[in-house]
């Protein structure tokens, strides 16, 4: 979904949770039931998160400047570390809020609505979700996948209270209801802790998966002929930059342009399979070779 600039789909982000809020606010309003206002509650940081993303957003585009010489990129990691704190805050105030119904419960009032006005949010959120995780892929950017990530959290959350939820009336155990806001408080946590980890792993620079690096390698391999190996590579990402560097071995009485010509070769092959990218090759001679790393095809 590239054609869709990330500020629309952050500002749309926005509108959506809003939206689902409302929703969520009235289910909650019209049963009295703790569990609807736990699931109210986390919607709560999906606004506060898409605020948060557009700051990202913002801030991430920015160009480079004389303190930020590699640019602004790692401020969607941020944002996605403060979106994921404020995600396991909210589970623990829900859990509080579960352990106190617990001791002192009550049934929920007019159940049917409730299900009704939060199984709308649920639908909002699933098709938001899906379009949120499309483009943030798309895009490379964390802080699109993180909001995906937690909208379908979001999702599941009302799965689960609505099949929940209809069995209240049915059975007549009242503490079904702050199991059920318990329930929500553990998998807030679970969707805040990933997003955290995820996030934490981009600032402190973690390589690539392999398939990525293995990616990287052929690419490099199959487009510099005339270079002899190519060795040290080294890479990560930082939300829609990818940062490569490696050295290449070429003969030693190769001249300057044509050194330069095989590294202009592979510099516009990697970019046109992982995008932007921002590519440092160190030329070396042939005394130099390590006889290790990738070998270039004769």
């Amino acid at each position: 979904m590239p054609h869709i600039s990330k500020y629309a789909l952050a500002w749309t982000s926005l509108g959506v949770s809003l939206v689902a809020l409302v929703l969520k606010y009235a289910a909650w309003r019209v049963t009295g039931s703790i569990a609807l206002y736990s699931d109210a509650m986390e919607t709560i940081i999906n606004v506060v998160a898409a605020l948060a993303g557009l700051w990202a957003l913002r801030v991430a585009s920015l160009p480079p400047d004389e303190n930020h010489t590699y640019g602004h990129y790692k401020a969607e990691y941020l944002s996605a570390v403060v979106e994921g704190v404020l995600v396991i805050l909210t589970a623990l105030a829900i859990g509080r809020e579960a352990w106190l119904d617990w001791h002192d419960p009550t049934l929920p009032r007019a159940p049917l609505p409730g299900i009704l006005l939060n199984g709308s949010a649920g639908l909002l959120n699933l098709a938001w979700a899906q379009m949120l995780l499309r483009a943030g892929r798309a895009h490379r950017s964390p802080t699109l996948i993180a909001a995906g990530q937690h909208v379908m959290s979001d999702v599941w959350t009302t799965v689960g209270l609505i099949c929940g939820f209809t069995l209240i009336p049915l059975t007549g155990w009242v503490r079904l209801d702050a199991t059920l806001a318990g329930l929500i408080a553990l998998n807030v946590l679970r969707v805040g802790w990933d997003m955290m980890r995820t996030s934490i792993a981009g600032l402190m620079d973690e390589a690539p998966d392999p398939d990525t690096l293995a990616d990287i390698r052929t690419i490099i391999a199959d487009n510099a002929r005339g270079a002899l190996e190519a060795h040290d590579l080294r890479a990560r990402i930082v939300g829609a930059m990818a940062f490569v560097e490696f050295h290449l071995v070429v003969p030693g009485g190769m001249s300057v342009d044509a050194a330069h010509e095989i590294c202009d070769r592979i510099e516009a092959a990697l970019r046109a399979r992982i995008g932007q990218a921002l590519i440092h090759i160190h030329v070396e001679p042939e005394r130099k070779a390590k006889h290790e790393g990738i070998a270039i095809p004769a």
